[in-house]
This record gives structure tokens, C-alpha cells and sequence, in this order.
């Protein structure tokens, strides 16, 4: 997520939540055996997380979701219902789903009807028989989803949800949206593929993650879109968008395919930027290696949003970002492009990790901006050094957000920061083959701070936890190496 604004910009940052879609199962399941391997037991509400407790559920993998939607027009609530093969890892008598708002209307399990009760933002499901250890089975929830629906955060993030546009409809998931749209496995760290299937007029283009499967006209008027999210993704990087787009195809490095949604009122007055993509890309792999998925593509949000989001393999960018001037929409571009190697592919282990993710974003939209005609690197570097101090005492050193605080300054250029002082530390060849290492030994897996940490040592050939600790924990800024003359700010 990139927090930039441009000129043409309002003051308030705007964010929404959701992720949506849609899919009817086919192929057969089997009935849950009488539990074996233990007794049957309730699976974990949440997973702990030190800032969301709640988020995430255990006792299972979810193995895909098929998402079906039925969706109307904008801020009219709609038929939806959600599928999700999953494999339990206990003897479950219960399992939790998260799920939030929308009008619950029937819970299935491997087809009998199931138990389901509510609490917040918990949907406990007791299936008719239970679940043994090991065994595949099928969850479908049938409801009436909210296209309105938002919540409301304190720091860059301010509302997220579903976010209506002129003509339709986008959604901001993060950081735990995504239960506004659909029931789920809620949580960075748990990640599934996902079938998207929805239902608009005939007037309307439905977009998601991944690769359009099919293009079906429907009676009434109606047209079915079906998409494949192709890889596992974090249920905080869902992209569904409905709205009078129209798709700009176009070509990557080594053939990488390029796919644009842009509303039609604004195809020629965002190209411009839009067609920076391939040398974005081509940046970012000679420093990062290979794109990690299967194509990419910017969603042009016709909003009033003050904030881009890296949703997986189609960033959601405002109109803003690309109406405004060079520098501050290459800036934004860059950043969300970045995510895609950086908590896309790389995926949290937990939400304290967000540093991992942000910090590289702002790094390399730092770094190429500079040499792009934006500011100086290390200027900005040296800006937030003299307010790191205050940034730790306000919002949390880099690893050790609060979760009022999880999207703050601290998070973007503070912990770019961290990464600025790495290489000035260990030099830059060295800081680029930790770099490449990282993308590539963790590519399509979840990855924590201990992780980073350890391999910064192992590729440096030197053990770095003394130098990092301080940096990502303390409540004082070490030194920075090369710059004797940094000075931090009295903390107010």
C-alpha cells in the first residue's frame, strides 16, 4: 500500500476492505468420516496474531475458495454465496470462519445442513458429523452481501471495505477486510487459491485477480465472468471491481501479459503513466529477479480514494495517482509494483511484519524516483532519521507496530529507513544478493522478521542480529553507519 499523495489529491486518505466473487463446485466430496486420530475438538478462533488475536482460524487449510456473486449496481445489496474446500489439520466437532456483516442465510457442510452461530466477527460452524484429522471437506455459505459496507481506521488506512465508484463498485480488503465480503480464512499468512465467478448486467465489466477463464452471456441481460486467481493469495489482496471498464492489453518484459482496467471516461487521460508499466517491471527485475506471477496490471479506481493497494497481480491505483504529475505517479506505480515481490509473493507471517513489506515498497519507490527526476534518497533517508525517535514513541519501533498504529509513518519510510542503514552497513553488492534471496528462497511462502534476519546473516556471511535488533526494536535510533553527522530530533 502506498501513502503518497499528489497536489490534486484531498487531505483524507481513504481505504476500503473487501474482496469478492464467486463460483458453484462441481466435482464430488465425501462425506466427513467419525473422527480418528484424537478426539474431535473445536478448531482455534483465531491464530493469535500479537495485533489481531482473532484473525485467521485453526484446526484447517482452506484449499480454495470458489466465490459466487450476483452483483446488481452500486450500494445495492445483492445474492452471494462462497464455497471453500479445506482440509482439516485436528478432529474438528467446530470450526470458525471469519465473517463480517451480511445477511447470513443457510452453512453447509459436505452438504448436510450445518449448526451456525455468530459472535462478532466469528461464524462458528458445527457440522452434522465431525471432521476427522486429515480429511478433505466442503464448507458453502449463502448470504446476502452488502456492497455499502465499510469500517473505519485511525491511521493511513481511514475506511475500508467495499468502496463504490460512479458505475460500480472496487474493494480495499486491507488489513482485514476481506470478512466483509466473504467468509474466511482472514489472516496474511493463510493463503488459497480462489475461483471468481460473478454475475453483472450486460452494460458492466466484472474484474478480479488472475486470469479471465470465461465470458458467458446469461439470461436476463446478464453476463457471467469467470476468473482464476492462478496462485495462492492473501485474503488482504482480493480485487474485485465491477464498473464501465474497459481492458488495455499490453506486453511486459519477456512477454510478461500486461492487462489495464480503466474506467472509459479516463483510458486516454491516464495512458501516459499507465505505459511506464514494462519499464517499471524491467527495474525492478534487475534488482529483484523475476516478476513472480503470471501477469499484472493497474486498476484505475474512479474514486475519490487517497491511497493505492497492492492487490495481487492487479494493483488498485486512484485516478489521482495518474492525473497528477510524473514523479508522484511513478512514485505510487513503483511502490505497489514492488509489493508484488514484497508480501504478495513474500507473504506476512504476521501483521508485526508489515515493516518487511512497506519498508521495501518505499525503498525502491525511493530509490527509482530518484533517479527518475523525484527528490534525493538519502535526503529523505536522512529526514526520517532525525524523526525516528519520535516515530518510535508514537507509533511503535518498525517491528513492534500497536495495531492503532500498524499503518503509520513508522511502517513506510521509517522502515525503509532500516533497509537504507543495512546497506550502508553490509555495502550494497552484498545488500542485493540479500535481496534477490529473499524474493527468491521465500518466493510463494509466508516469511517472518526472525526469517529476514537470519538470512540477511547467512548471505552476509556475519551475524547481523546485534545490528538489526536495535534498528527494528529499540526505542532509541542506533547510529547510522557512513553518517556520523545524522542527528535524530529530541522526542517531544
Amino acid at each position: 500500500m502506498s501513502t503518497n499523495r499528489t497536489p490534486h489529491r484531498g487531505a483524507r486518505l481513504a481505504l476500503a476492505a473487501a474482496i469478492t466473487v464467486a463460483a458453484a463446485l462441481t466435482a464430488p466430496v465425501s462425506q466427513a468420516a467419525p473422527a480418528t486420530g484424537g478426539k474431535p475438538s473445536p478448531g482455534a478462533p483465531g491464530l493469535g496474531d500479537p495485533l489481531f488475536p482473532l484473525d485467521g482460524n485453526g484446526g484447517y487449510r482452506v484449499d480454495r475458495y470458489y466465490l459466487d456473486f450476483d452483483w446488481q449496481a452500486p450500494k445495492t445489496p445483492f445474492e452471494a454465496a462462497t464455497t471453500i474446500r479445506a482440509t482439516s489439520t485436528q478432529a474438528l466437532s467446530r470450526f470458525n470462519l471469519d465473517f463480517a456483516g451480511n445477511t447470513l442465510h443457510a452453512v453447509t457442510v459436505n452438504g448436510s445442513k450445518a449448526g451456525a452461530s455468530r459472535e462478532g466477527d466469528e461464524l462458528t460452524v458445527t457440522p452434522k458429523t465431525p471432521i476427522r484429522k486429515g480429511s478433505s471437506f466442503t464448507v458453502r455459505v449463502t448470504y446476502t452481501a452488502d456492497p455499502s459496507q465499510t469500517r473505519h481506521r485511525d491511521d493511513a488506512i481511514e475506511d475500508y471495505g467495499w468502496i463504490p465508484t460512479p458505475d460500480g463498485t472496487v474493494v480495499y480488503p486491507q488489513p482485514n477486510g476481506a470478512r466483509m465480503i466473504f467468509p474466511a480464512d482472514d489472516h496474511p499468512s493463510r493463503r488459497a487459491p480462489i475461483t471468481f465467478r460473478i454475475s453483472t448486467p450486460s452494460d458492466r465489466t466484472a474484474v478480479a485477480n488472475g486470469k479471465l477463464v470465461s465470458r458467458v452471456e446469461a439470461p436476463g441481460g446478464r453476463v457471467r465472468w469467470t476468473y482464476d486467481s492462478e496462485q495462492p493469495l492473501s485474503t488482504q489482496l482480493v480485487q474485485l471491481a465491477v464498473g464501465k471498464f474497459r481492458l488495455v492489453d499490453g506486453e511486459g518484459p519477456g512477454g510478461l501479459p500486461l492487462r489495464d482496467v480503466v474506467p472509459e471516461a479516463l483510458v486516454e487521460p491516464t495512458a501516459e503513466y499507465r505505459k511506464l508499466t514494462p519499464d517499471h517491471v524491467k527495474w525492478l527485475e534487475e534488482r529483484l529477479g523475476p516478476y513472480p506471477f503470471n501477469r499484472y496490471g493497474v486498476l484505475v479506481g474512479d474514486t475519490d480514494l487517497g491511497v493505492a493497494l497492492e492487490t495481487q497481480t492487479l494493483s488498485l491505483v486512484p485516478k489521482a495517482d495518474l492525473l497528477g504529475t510524473k514523479v508522484d505517479a511513478e512514485r505510487n506505480l513503483v511502490h505497489e509494483l514492488t509489493h508484488q515481490w514484497f508480501g504478495n509473493s513474500v507473504a506476512l507471517e504476521s501483521w508485526s511484519d508489515l515493516w518487511v513489506s512497506e519498508g521495501h515498497a518505499r525503498f525502491y519507490e525511493r530509490l527509482y524516483s530518484e533517479a527518475n527526476g523525484g527528490d534525493s534518497f538519502e535526503a529523505a533517508m536522512k529526514t526520517a532519521y532525525a524523526a525516528h525517535d519520535q516515530w518510535r514513541k508514537d507509533f511503535g519501533a518498525p517491528a513492534e507496530p500497536t495495531e492503532p498504529n500498524l499503518f503509520k509513518r513508522m511502517r513506510y519510510d521509517g522502515s525503509a529507513l532500516v533497509l537504507y542503514a543495512l546497506r550502508e552497513q553490509v555495502g550494497d553488492a552484498t545488500f542485493q544478493r540479500i535481496e534477490r534471496a529473499w524474493v527468491s528462497g521465500f518466493q510463494g511462502r509466508t516469511a517472518s522478521t526472525r526469517d529476514f534476519v537470519d538470512l540477511e546473516s547467512k548471505v552476509a556471511g556475519e551475524d547481523l542480529e546485534g545490528f538489526l535488533r536495535p534498528w527494528l526494536y529499540g526505542s532509541k535510533t542506533p547510529p547510522m553507519p557512513g553518517h556520523p553527522d545524522w542527528v535524530v530530533d529530541p522526542v517531544t
